[in-house]
Formats: C-alpha cells, structure tokens, sequence
C-alpha cells in the first residue's frame, strides 16, 4: 500500500512541478513583454533612469554630483534629441552593470562597455559609440621615430616599458618584442621618469597614454599610431550602450538618434575632450554592433 501511495504522490508531485514550471515561465514571459519601457513610457514619466561606472574617461559622476565622460556625455545629448532631458543617474561597480539593467535598477547603461560576444547574450548593444587601442608614450619630438609597436622589434637596441601584469606585453610579444627589450615598471606614475631614462618608449592603452602626455612638454603621444595586430585581428575595444533584450523599441529609437549623432562635430569633441585620436573616433564607426556580436 505504501509503495502504491508514494507512486500516486510522485506523480502528482511530478504534475504540479511541471505545472509550475510551466506557469512561472509563462508569467516570466509575459512580465517581460508587459514591462518592456518604450521612448514614449520614457517622456511621459518625464526621466529615464542611467547606469555608469566610476570610470574615468569612460563614465564617472563629478563632484558637483553631475555625470561625465565619454559614454554619459553622448547619452545625455542624445537623449536630448529623443526629448528626454531628465537623467537618473546612478554610480555602480562595472560588475554590477548588466546585473543591474536585467533586474530593472536602470533603463541602459553608459559606461562605454565593450560590445563583446559574451555581452551581447546577455543585453542587447546599441552601435559602437567609442574605439580605442593601444598606445605609445615617447620623449618628445618621437625621436625614434615610432608608429606602432612592431616597430620597436625592428631594432633589438631598443626599450619599451610596460607595467608588470598588464596584457600590453601580450601584444607586444605577438608582434615580434623580446622579453629583454621589455623594461616592467610598477605603475603608470612611473612611466614618465622611464621614458627620459632608460626606455625609447611606454606601451599601454590609447587613453592611458593621452592622460599622461596631457600637458606636458617633455613627452607626447604617438601620433599617427597604428593598432597592433594579434592574430590577424587589430588589438582594438569597441565601446557601446547597453539596454534590456525586452526594451528594443527603445534601443532602435536612441540607437538611430546616436547614429546620427555620431556625425556631428559636437560627438567629436566629447570624444576628442578625452582623448580619443580621429583614428578612433573614424574605427568606432568602421564596424556595427552585429558584427561585433558575431565575434568578427
């Protein structure tokens, strides 16, 4: 009799989780589609609510409590053009971005977030609003002459410095520089004293190298600079505006306003304010975000 009713039970416990289950993705479902925020909901609540990291040049919050950066700048002026001039901004770790956005803390997300294969199962991406690559530190004038960092394992003489645990000694090994032309230095501070003694060069991001030579007279920023090449690929990040699968009539209405932001000198000039190259700001608008989610 036992085994008889503990069958019966195991079956009908079999039916109410199937029945759950099936219940619980529908209701997840129609949730999803009922919740989705369109521009119009946006403008007739009067704000939209904005995510960004504490990430200077890419996103960070002055003091004075205002948002800044590559990614905030642009959304706040494309916004504007959608008639949306209200912004909720909120400060959180990078990890917690699209955590957040898929919870509903936010509406998107601002904080010029490479558009990766990775990323793009999770968020749906907007097109590429920023690129940036590598870079080279050098004494001023460019005395060697450099344009990328090939060419620094043309000539076994010369010295290259890069801070130890960075992945710039990755590309640089992929192009040729040996590891005894390689000078490792424990933080970007110490770039400058470096590069006046006892290196030809510093090797790190696009952006890094522009917020050290900014000002200076001493040093300056590789310029024209050509992306390393890793197999086959330029070593190059793309970075974009992420929003919620489920709220696409709002991605294609900022994302066709951003297309045609992109093409105002206003858009240079916030780029341009922290220090992407016109090499940059033209890749940024070389590839779609299509592409980029494909892994191409």
């Amino acid at each position: 009799m036992k085994k008889a009713t503990f069958r019966k039970n195991a079956v009908s416990w079999k039916k109410v989780i199937s029945c759950t289950v099936a219940s619980l993705a529908l209701a997840t479902a129609f949730a999803s589609g009922a919740r989705a925020l369109t521009l119009e909901e946006a403008k007739k609540q009067g704000y939209i609510r904005v995510a960004t990291a504490n990430e200077v040049p890419y996103g960070f919050m002055k003091e004075d409590g205002t948002a800044a950066g590559i990614g905030p700048e642009v959304a706040i002026a494309v916004l504007k053009t959608l008639g949306i001039a209200e912004i909720n901004w909120t400060v959180t770790p990078f990890g917690t971005l699209i955590p957040g956005l898929k919870a509903r803390r936010w509406d998107f997300v601002a904080a010029e977030q490479n558009i990766s294969p990775e990323r793009c199962k999770q968020v749906s991406f907007s097109e590429p609003n920023s690129s940036y690559g590598e870079g080279l530190l050098v004494k001023k004038g460019n005395p060697k002459k450099f344009t990328t960092y090939a060419d620094v394992a043309k000539d076994p003489g010369l010295k290259v410095a890069v801070v130890s645990g960075a992945n710039n000694i990755d590309f640089l090994r992929a192009v040729g520089v040996k590891d005894d032309q390689v000078v490792f230095i424990k933080a970007n501070a110490d770039a400058l004293a470096t590069v006046q003694s006892r290196a030809d060069a510093y090797a790190a991001t696009e952006l890094t190298v522009f917020n050290l030579a900014k000002g200076r007279e001493d040093v300056e920023q590789v310029s024209p600079f050509a992306d390393p090449v890793v197999n086959g690929k330029p070593v190059r990040n793309y970075g974009g505006f992420s929003f919620r699968p489920e709220d696409k009539e709002l991605r294609d209405a900022f994302n066709e306003a951003l297309v045609a932001f992109r093409k105002t000198d206003a858009y240079r000039q916030i780029l341009k304010t922290y220090g992407l190259s016109e090499e940059s700001i033209t890749a940024a608008q070389s590839v779609n975000v299509a592409e980029l989610c494909a892994g191409k």
